[in-house]
């Protein structure tokens, strides 16, 4: 019996996460402080198309991946999507340092306890999260590899017309 509960145990922990990543659950709340001092929730973005790419500036990949996402933020910004770039470092004057020259025009928010990271199951750098209109989760990438960002777009194009 023990080894029985030990098994479906074990299936759950790798199944659930997985089935979270694929949506359809509310989207965890949160407030964090932006880049310009200001308070920003996800609630005050419902009913846009909201991507969190959850960051640090030490990520090689993260780095990578930023221009990207602000090119994707650009296009989109005014079809009902949204980025929030979440840096997840305890301390974000090094955050700060890499945007310096690197600016973006997305906000930024600071996660310096990791707080929000946790809701959202992070579980590297960088993870992104694609929530829809409703405020559902639908997609969660852990990583980034070129060629990644034509996921991003798909999912977003698609939420965008729902």
């Amino acid at each position: 019996m023990k080894n029985r509960i030990a098994a479906i145990t074990a299936v759950l922990a790798i199944a659930l996460p997985a089935l979270a990543g694929s949506g359809g659950g509310p989207a965890p709340q949160f407030t964090l402080t932006a880049r310009d001092g200001r308070a920003v929730s996800l609630a005050q973005y419902h009913g846009q198309v909201v991507m969190i790419n959850f960051w640090a500036s030490w990520c090689g990949p993260c780095r990578q991946e930023m221009p990207l996402l602000e090119s994707i933020y650009r296009k989109y910004h005014k079809l009902g999507f949204t980025l929030l770039g979440v840096n997840v470092e305890p301390d974000s004057k090094a955050a700060d340092d890499w945007l310096k020259d690197r600016p973006v025009s997305f906000p930024i928010l600071y996660d310096k306890e990791s707080k929000v990271s946790k809701l959202y199951d992070v579980a590297g750098m960088p993870s992104t999260v694609i929530i829809d209109r409703s405020g559902k989760l639908r997609t969660l990438h852990q990583g980034f590899k070129p060629g990644d960002e034509n996921e991003y777009l798909d999912s977003i194009r698609s939420l965008i017309r729902e």
